[in-house]
Protein backbone atom coordinates (compact mmCIF):
# COMPACT_ATOMS: atom_id res chain seq x y z
CA UNK A 1 0.00 0.00 0.00
CA UNK A 2 1.38 3.26 -1.15
CA UNK A 3 1.99 5.77 2.34
CA UNK A 4 2.91 9.56 2.08
CA UNK A 5 4.10 11.33 5.01
CA UNK A 6 2.64 14.52 4.04
CA UNK A 7 4.36 16.40 7.19
CA UNK A 8 7.99 15.81 5.23
CA UNK A 9 7.08 17.57 2.10
CA UNK A 10 8.81 21.19 2.64
CA UNK A 11 10.52 23.88 0.63
CA UNK A 12 13.79 23.54 2.17
CA UNK A 13 16.57 25.70 0.28
CA UNK A 14 20.03 23.67 -0.15
CA UNK A 15 23.09 24.65 -1.25
CA UNK A 16 23.41 26.04 -4.94
CA UNK A 17 23.35 23.46 -7.43
CA UNK A 18 26.61 22.54 -9.40
CA UNK A 19 25.39 22.87 -13.46
CA UNK A 20 27.13 19.73 -13.92
CA UNK A 21 25.06 18.02 -11.38
CA UNK A 22 21.80 18.90 -13.92
CA UNK A 23 23.68 18.38 -17.09
CA UNK A 24 25.18 15.09 -16.68
CA UNK A 25 22.63 13.59 -14.16
CA UNK A 26 21.34 9.87 -15.34
CA UNK A 27 17.43 9.72 -15.66
CA UNK A 28 15.36 6.50 -15.77
CA UNK A 29 12.76 7.36 -18.52
CA UNK A 30 8.92 6.03 -18.04
CA UNK A 31 7.32 6.67 -21.19
CA UNK A 32 3.70 5.83 -20.19
CA UNK A 33 1.39 5.99 -23.48
CA UNK A 34 -0.89 4.28 -21.94
CA UNK A 35 -3.61 6.75 -20.03
CA UNK A 36 -4.80 6.26 -16.93
CA UNK A 37 -6.80 7.65 -14.67
CA UNK A 38 -5.92 10.82 -11.87
CA UNK A 39 -5.53 8.42 -8.94
CA UNK A 40 -3.05 6.08 -10.94
CA UNK A 41 -1.17 9.06 -12.07
CA UNK A 42 -0.57 10.51 -9.02
CA UNK A 43 0.09 7.37 -7.09
CA UNK A 44 3.26 6.89 -9.78
CA UNK A 45 4.50 10.00 -9.60
CA UNK A 46 4.71 9.91 -5.53
CA UNK A 47 6.40 6.50 -5.74
CA UNK A 48 8.96 7.65 -8.32
CA UNK A 49 9.14 10.84 -5.82
CA UNK A 50 9.74 8.35 -2.55
CA UNK A 51 12.52 6.66 -4.64
CA UNK A 52 14.18 9.42 -5.62
CA UNK A 53 14.49 10.04 -2.05
CA UNK A 54 15.33 6.93 -1.05
CA UNK A 55 17.81 5.91 -3.75
CA UNK A 56 19.03 9.60 -5.08
CA UNK A 57 18.11 8.09 -8.72
CA UNK A 58 16.51 10.97 -11.03
CA UNK A 59 13.07 10.21 -13.35
CA UNK A 60 11.78 11.41 -15.95
CA UNK A 61 7.99 10.46 -16.73
CA UNK A 62 5.96 11.61 -19.80
CA UNK A 63 2.10 9.77 -19.86
CA UNK A 64 -1.37 10.79 -20.33
CA UNK A 65 -5.04 10.68 -18.65
CA UNK A 66 -7.57 8.18 -19.59
CA UNK A 67 -10.77 9.37 -18.54
CA UNK A 68 -10.25 12.78 -19.00
CA UNK A 69 -9.94 14.43 -15.45
CA UNK A 70 -10.34 17.47 -13.14
CA UNK A 71 -7.46 17.88 -10.96
CA UNK A 72 -6.92 20.64 -7.45
CA UNK A 73 -3.77 21.79 -6.01
CA UNK A 74 -2.70 20.02 -2.72
CA UNK A 75 -3.57 23.04 -0.85
CA UNK A 76 -6.38 24.62 -3.07
CA UNK A 77 -9.89 25.21 -1.76
CA UNK A 78 -11.80 22.91 -4.28
CA UNK A 79 -15.13 22.61 -1.87
CA UNK A 80 -15.58 26.61 -2.00
CA UNK A 81 -14.25 27.14 -5.73
CA UNK A 82 -16.23 24.18 -7.56
CA UNK A 83 -19.10 23.14 -7.65
CA UNK A 84 -18.98 18.85 -6.04
CA UNK A 85 -22.48 17.96 -7.32
CA UNK A 86 -21.89 19.47 -10.79
CA UNK A 87 -18.39 17.48 -11.25
CA UNK A 88 -20.20 14.18 -10.07
CA UNK A 89 -22.95 15.07 -11.98
CA UNK A 90 -21.19 15.32 -15.15
CA UNK A 91 -19.40 11.91 -14.08
CA UNK A 92 -16.08 13.46 -14.15
CA UNK A 93 -12.78 11.71 -12.98
CA UNK A 94 -11.13 14.04 -10.30
CA UNK A 95 -8.07 14.34 -8.29
CA UNK A 96 -6.30 16.46 -6.03
CA UNK A 97 -2.61 16.13 -6.38
CA UNK A 98 0.25 15.89 -4.06
CA UNK A 99 1.52 19.31 -5.45
CA UNK A 100 0.61 22.73 -5.12
CA UNK A 101 -0.94 25.26 -7.41
CA UNK A 102 -4.20 25.22 -9.05
CA UNK A 103 -6.95 23.52 -10.93
CA UNK A 104 -6.36 21.56 -14.33
CA UNK A 105 -8.15 20.24 -17.12
CA UNK A 106 -6.27 16.94 -18.15
CA UNK A 107 -7.53 16.01 -21.69
CA UNK A 108 -5.54 16.50 -24.96
CA UNK A 109 -1.57 16.93 -23.11
CA UNK A 110 1.30 15.70 -22.59
CA UNK A 111 1.95 15.34 -18.57
CA UNK A 112 5.70 15.19 -17.41
CA UNK A 113 7.30 14.32 -14.26
CA UNK A 114 11.07 15.07 -13.06
CA UNK A 115 11.24 13.16 -9.65
CA UNK A 116 15.27 14.31 -8.84
CA UNK A 117 17.55 15.01 -5.92
CA UNK A 118 17.20 18.66 -4.74
CA UNK A 119 20.78 19.09 -4.22
CA UNK A 120 21.52 18.66 -8.01
CA UNK A 121 19.06 21.57 -9.06
CA UNK A 122 18.98 23.86 -5.54
CA UNK A 123 16.11 25.61 -4.77
CA UNK A 124 11.95 25.93 -5.79
CA UNK A 125 12.53 28.62 -8.60
CA UNK A 126 16.00 27.16 -9.15
CA UNK A 127 14.75 23.79 -10.25
CA UNK A 128 11.55 25.38 -11.20
CA UNK A 129 13.01 27.41 -14.42
CA UNK A 130 15.82 24.77 -15.05
CA UNK A 131 13.24 22.26 -16.18
CA UNK A 132 10.89 24.54 -17.63
CA UNK A 133 14.39 25.72 -19.97
CA UNK A 134 14.43 21.91 -21.18
CA UNK A 135 10.94 21.64 -22.29
CA UNK A 136 10.88 25.27 -23.84
CA UNK A 137 13.87 23.84 -25.59
CA UNK A 138 11.89 20.96 -26.86
CA UNK A 139 8.97 22.71 -27.86
CA UNK A 140 11.51 24.74 -29.89
CA UNK A 141 12.79 21.74 -31.57
CA UNK A 142 8.97 21.92 -33.25
CA UNK A 143 8.69 25.08 -34.48
CA UNK A 144 7.07 26.46 -31.23
CA UNK A 145 7.97 29.90 -30.50
CA UNK A 146 8.59 29.03 -26.43
CA UNK A 147 10.02 30.89 -24.22
CA UNK A 148 10.30 31.72 -20.09
CA UNK A 149 7.54 34.40 -18.95
CA UNK A 150 9.91 37.09 -17.69
CA UNK A 151 10.57 36.80 -13.25
CA UNK A 152 8.65 39.37 -12.43
CA UNK A 153 5.75 40.27 -10.75
CA UNK A 154 4.47 38.31 -7.77
CA UNK A 155 2.66 35.13 -7.83
CA UNK A 156 -0.55 34.38 -8.65
CA UNK A 157 -1.68 32.45 -5.50
CA UNK A 158 -4.48 29.98 -4.69
CA UNK A 159 -7.50 32.94 -5.05
CA UNK A 160 -6.33 33.89 -8.76
CA UNK A 161 -8.40 31.05 -10.98
CA UNK A 162 -7.29 27.63 -12.14
CA UNK A 163 -3.97 27.06 -13.21
CA UNK A 164 -3.71 28.16 -17.06
CA UNK A 165 -5.80 31.62 -15.61
CA UNK A 166 -2.01 33.42 -15.87
CA UNK A 167 1.65 32.72 -16.53
CA UNK A 168 3.91 34.02 -13.21
CA UNK A 169 7.75 34.21 -14.18
CA UNK A 170 9.92 31.22 -15.13
CA UNK A 171 6.61 29.60 -16.50
CA UNK A 172 6.87 28.17 -20.23
CA UNK A 173 4.71 30.58 -22.39
CA UNK A 174 4.34 31.02 -26.18
CA UNK A 175 3.68 34.69 -26.93
CA UNK A 176 2.63 35.94 -23.54
CA UNK A 177 0.24 32.66 -23.30
CA UNK A 178 0.36 30.33 -21.07
CA UNK A 179 1.28 26.58 -22.97
CA UNK A 180 2.69 24.34 -19.72
CA UNK A 181 1.45 24.57 -16.10
CA UNK A 182 3.64 23.07 -13.49
CA UNK A 183 3.72 22.35 -9.54
CA UNK A 184 6.08 20.71 -7.38
CA UNK A 185 7.03 19.15 -3.99
CA UNK A 186 10.00 18.22 -2.12
CA UNK A 187 10.04 15.42 0.39
CA UNK A 188 13.06 14.76 2.12
CA UNK A 189 15.83 14.54 -0.48
CA UNK A 190 14.03 14.84 -3.45
CA UNK A 191 11.51 16.96 -5.22
CA UNK A 192 8.80 16.15 -7.44
CA UNK A 193 7.88 18.62 -10.42
CA UNK A 194 5.35 17.85 -13.13
CA UNK A 195 2.90 19.57 -15.34
CA UNK A 196 0.78 19.52 -18.42
CA UNK A 197 2.35 20.36 -22.26
CA UNK A 198 -1.42 21.67 -23.93
CA UNK A 199 -1.01 19.47 -27.12
CA UNK A 200 -4.87 20.69 -27.90
CA UNK A 201 -8.97 21.31 -26.57
CA UNK A 202 -9.59 23.89 -23.94
CA UNK A 203 -8.99 24.61 -20.23
CA UNK A 204 -13.13 26.05 -20.19
CA UNK A 205 -14.16 23.35 -18.85
CA UNK A 206 -13.22 24.03 -15.94
CA UNK A 207 -15.55 27.11 -15.75
CA UNK A 208 -18.52 25.17 -16.21
CA UNK A 209 -18.22 23.53 -12.69
CA UNK A 210 -16.32 27.12 -10.72
CA UNK A 211 -18.49 28.97 -8.05
CA UNK A 212 -16.58 32.13 -9.88
CA UNK A 213 -15.21 33.60 -13.25
CA UNK A 214 -12.11 31.97 -13.74
CA UNK A 215 -10.56 33.41 -17.16
CA UNK A 216 -8.50 31.04 -18.88
CA UNK A 217 -8.40 32.07 -22.04
CA UNK A 218 -5.16 33.34 -21.43
CA UNK A 219 -3.72 30.09 -22.43
CA UNK A 220 -3.08 28.61 -25.86
CA UNK A 221 -2.09 25.18 -27.22
CA UNK A 222 0.72 23.58 -29.08
CA UNK A 223 -1.52 22.68 -32.01
CA UNK A 224 -3.30 26.33 -32.17
CA UNK A 225 0.11 27.66 -32.25
CA UNK A 226 1.72 25.99 -35.08
CA UNK A 227 -1.73 25.01 -36.98
CA UNK A 228 -1.89 21.48 -37.41
CA UNK A 229 -2.53 18.77 -34.84
CA UNK A 230 0.69 17.82 -32.13
CA UNK A 231 0.76 14.61 -30.88
CA UNK A 232 1.91 12.79 -27.46
CA UNK A 233 4.54 11.02 -29.45
CA UNK A 234 5.91 14.34 -31.45
CA UNK A 235 6.41 16.27 -27.61
CA UNK A 236 7.31 13.11 -26.02
CA UNK A 237 9.96 12.76 -29.04
CA UNK A 238 11.22 16.15 -29.06
CA UNK A 239 11.80 16.28 -24.89
CA UNK A 240 13.93 12.64 -25.10
CA UNK A 241 16.31 14.18 -27.65
CA UNK A 242 16.95 16.91 -25.44
CA UNK A 243 17.18 15.43 -22.03
CA UNK A 244 20.74 14.65 -20.52
CA UNK A 245 22.73 12.05 -22.57
CA UNK A 246 21.75 9.04 -21.04
CA UNK A 247 18.31 8.10 -20.31
CA UNK A 248 17.61 4.80 -19.19
CA UNK A 249 13.97 2.99 -19.89
CA UNK A 250 12.21 1.17 -17.69
CA UNK A 251 10.46 -2.10 -17.99
CA UNK A 252 6.88 -2.20 -20.06
CA UNK A 253 5.80 -3.88 -17.46
CA UNK A 254 6.59 -1.54 -13.74
CA UNK A 255 4.09 -2.71 -11.79
CA UNK A 256 1.55 0.47 -10.66
CA UNK A 257 1.26 1.38 -6.79
CA UNK A 258 -1.64 1.50 -5.22
CA UNK A 259 -3.99 4.35 -5.77
CA UNK A 260 -5.97 4.31 -2.60
CA UNK A 261 -4.85 7.77 -1.61
CA UNK A 262 -5.78 9.30 -4.15
CA UNK A 263 -8.84 7.85 -5.24
CA UNK A 264 -10.09 8.47 -1.41
CA UNK A 265 -12.59 10.93 -1.97
CA UNK A 266 -12.02 12.73 2.06
CA UNK A 267 -8.27 13.54 0.03
CA UNK A 268 -9.72 14.61 -2.80
CA UNK A 269 -12.43 17.03 -1.08
CA UNK A 270 -10.47 17.49 1.97
CA UNK A 271 -11.01 21.44 1.76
Amino acid sequence: MLRIAWDELTLWNPREPRQSDIAFMDYVLLRDAVGRTGAENMAVDVALLQESAATGGAYLRLYRWSPPCLSFGRNEPALARYDRAAIEHRGWDVVRRPTGGRAVWHADEVTYAVAAPIAAFGSLQQSYCAIHERLAAALRTLGVPAQLAPKNGRPSGLAAGACFASPVGGEVTVHGRKVVGSAQVRMGSAFLQHGSILLGGTQENIQAVSRQLSAVRSATSLSQTLGRKVTFDDVANAIVSIWPPVLTPTAPDRPLPSSSVFSDPDWTWRR
